[in-house]
């Protein structure tokens, strides 16, 4: 204890210094068990393995099971509520550990080896929002470089030091800290549960168990069943790679496939989405009029690797008068005549029966495609102008709804940040 030292936020009621600690000092890792995959089963205890532990939250999303007994036979490593566990192979991603509460889903789960459980003296909670500040985060991923995989293990930590306050003050943080959590948390719910409302209440509109009325009460003509090639033409995008974009300037902006696939909204705003230029020693005045994207454009994406994100598309809702192109790995389909409402577009295309369809035509075995062949054959069920603006409409004011509470988790996660920057040292 050596050195001593001052956090740049604290609480009023709190003064002196912190104590200056080694990690073996404050909290210690313990290790999981080699289960065998032999061991596991359909259904049993839950068998918690790195891909369960993500950042700040476990997943459920890829479980496995080992046998009810082995919760007796390996009682030492049966994990309760409220313990923490850690990654221990590649434990940090984009700047972040991979560290997460048990909660009541993983209760009486068995830990896996490159698994971790917290151990500590010290308040448990303050050690879990000390493994969140970024200044020991980045401590340790230097102590860990140099093995690939980058392994996370006692001996190349344990002589990291970190500031360390009294147990009230450790327990008056972690408690404030666990308040922001839960208001991200509960933020994070609505969000999933309004996201899960959309996305029933798409299926009733596009079976068309839900039907809209006009401003008299009157239904709306019945839904007529059009191809997909007759509603849309396709024109010729470029195949530029990312080193081709820039981020700087421009006169030209250009949609990656991979920009479709991880952060592009279905409603493509160009005022809300950051997109690349074109770099300048690319001669922009070959391209075409009719390439340049246009309001009411469909960008789709050609490939991917996986079921779920083939076909992807974006519809161009606003381009704020800038010139933009459609690039690699992407279809431009522009609409044939003006009887498709703007707005409407990106809904179709995320409805549960024309992804089924594009999965059906989709090909390939490492990286799945889609032609424009196939894709002009998909059948589409058109229901009238008035009506596609009525349903453009509706599910846009959800899609608002929980766009604003990403916002809200967003700002809230950065608000935190800030905290754990500087209420530890």
């Amino acid at each position: 204890m050596a050195h001593n030292m001052v956090p740049r936020l604290r609480f009023p009621e709190f003064d002196g210094k912190w104590d200056k600690e080694k990690v073996v000092n404050v909290f210690s890792i313990f290790n999981g068990y080699a289960f065998s995959s032999s061991d596991s089963v359909d259904d049993g205890c839950l068998w918690v393995k790195i891909a369960d532990v993500g950042i700040q939250k476990m997943k459920t999303d890829n479980l496995s099971y080992l046998p009810k007994s082995f919760t007796v036979k390996h009682s030492k490593f049966l994990l309760k509520e409220n313990d923490y566990v850690v990654a221990l192979t590649r434990p940090i991603i984009s700047g972040e550990l991979k560290v997460a509460r048990i909660n009541e889903f993983f209760n009486n789960s068995l830990l896996n080896q490159r698994v971790g459980k917290l151990i500590s003296n010290e308040n448990l909670d303050y050690i879990y929002f000390l493994l969140q500040n970024k200044r020991l985060i980045k401590s340790i991923e230097n102590n860990i470089a140099g093995s690939d995989p980058p392994n996370l293990s006692p001996n190349e930590i344990n002589n990291i030091k970190v500031g360390l306050p009294k147990k009230d003050g450790q327990t008056k943080i972690a408690t404030f800290l666990s308040a922001i959590d839960k208001r991200i948390n509960l933020i994070q719910e609505k969000k999933a549960e309004l996201e899960q409302y959309k996305k029933g209440v798409m299926q009733k509109i596009f079976s068309q168990t839900i039907r809209f009325k006009d401003e008299n009460g009157i239904d709306f003509p019945n839904w007529e069943e059009k191809k997909m090639g007759q509603l849309y033409s396709f024109k010729t995008t470029n195949s530029y790679s990312r080193d081709k974009l820039n981020y700087e300037n421009g006169d030209v902006r250009n949609i990656h496939y991979g920009d479709i696939h991880t952060k592009f909204k279905s409603h493509f705003d160009i005022k809300k989405e950051s997109v690349p230029y074109l770099n300048s020693d690319i001669d922009t005045s070959k391209i075409a009029n009719e390439c340049f994207v246009q309001q009411g454009d469909l960008v789709i994406a050609d490939a991917s690797e996986d079921y779920e994100d083939i076909g992807k598309s974006i519809e161009i809702i606003n381009l704020n008068n800038e010139k933009l192109v459609a690039g690699l790995h992407t279809f431009l389909a522009r609409r044939k005549n003006p009887n498709i409402a703007i707005g409407f577009g990106g809904h179709l295309m995320k409805s549960f029966y024309i992804r089924l369809a594009i999965k059906r035509i989709a090909q390939g075995t490492k990286v799945l495609s889609i032609s424009t062949t196939r894709l002009s054959e998909i059948k589409v069920q058109l229901p009238s102008f008035s009506e596609q603006q009525k349903i453009a409409n509706f599910l846009s004011t959800i899609d608002i709804s929980i766009e604003k509470m990403g916002n809200q988790i967003d700002d809230s996660v950065l608000f935190k940040q800030g905290l754990l920057q500087k209420m530890f040292v």
